[in-house]
């Protein structure tokens, strides 16, 4: 039986027993589910926007799945790295998940994971939904929770994202609060603690007013928020 890790590796999506690593695949499956539930309602080949998103995720959700279903993947992001290589059913390209270049509706469903907490702030966040509402008739959105005390992208440190800025900027230029290694330089700390502005549920139905919002919990605590709007008359995710 695979054990839970919920220690300071609790946030590492590299460790296949973090806290982290079991919320993915039990997203996973919800993902799945949901597409299935969309999928029945089209003819032909299924297409799916992720904005910001890599192969690496696909590959892990299915790529048996995407082939099995006739489901075809095109994830659009700024950067190259790892993970934005295509492979079988997914392709990559470049581009701004604040200004896309596809005409309305473009897609049967748009898919965002984790994403929305690094494009920016408020102004830029409301832009980034727009795109995301106006390219399908169905989209699924998931984002880290304000309120829960880890904050993913610096777990080692709980309730790093509630203290106060100077502190933050201290910490991280001292200490490796996630992920990344200490900073040392003071500039390059507040670009850091920067990386991701976590957002409520309630700044996250303001985004997706039209969306079913799900609360993931974990010990009865908002772990994360996922917005679903569904293109056809069922709603049985």
């Amino acid at each position: 039986m695979r054990t839970l890790t919920i220690r300071p590796r609790s946030g590492d999506v590299n460790d296949s027993r973090s806290l982290s690593s079991y919320f993915r695949r039990k997203r996973d499956r919800l993902l799945r589910a949901f597409i299935l539930q969309e999928r029945r309602s089209k003819t032909g080949t299924f297409r799916i926007l992720d904005v910001g998103g890599t192969s690496i995720y696909w590959q892990r959700v299915g790529l048996d799945f995407l082939v099995q279903h006739d489901i075809e993947v095109l994830c659009v992001s700024p950067g190259a790295g790892d993970g934005r290589v295509g492979l079988p059913r997914v392709a990559v390209e470049l581009g701004d998940g604040l200004a896309l270049d596809f005409p309305d509706l473009s897609f049967d469903l748009v898919h965002s994971n984790s994403v929305i907490e690094h494009v920016g702030r408020s102004r830029e966040m409301q832009r980034f939904a727009t795109e995301i509402r106006r390219l399908a008739p169905a989209y699924y959105v998931q984002t880290p929770n304000f309120w829960f005390p880890f904050e993913p992208h610096f777990y080692r440190v709980p309730m790093f994202h509630w203290l106060p800025r100077p502190l933050r900027v201290a910490l991280a230029r001292r200490w490796r609060v996630g992920l990344h290694q200490p900073s040392g330089d003071y500039l390059n700390a507040h670009l850091l603690i920067e990386y991701a502005v976590l957002l409520d549920r309630a700044l996250f139905r303001a985004l997706f007013p039209d969306a079913r919002i799900l609360t993931e919990r974990f010990a009865l605590l908002p772990k994360s928020l996922i917005a679903l709007r569904a293109a056809t008359t069922h709603d049985s995710v």
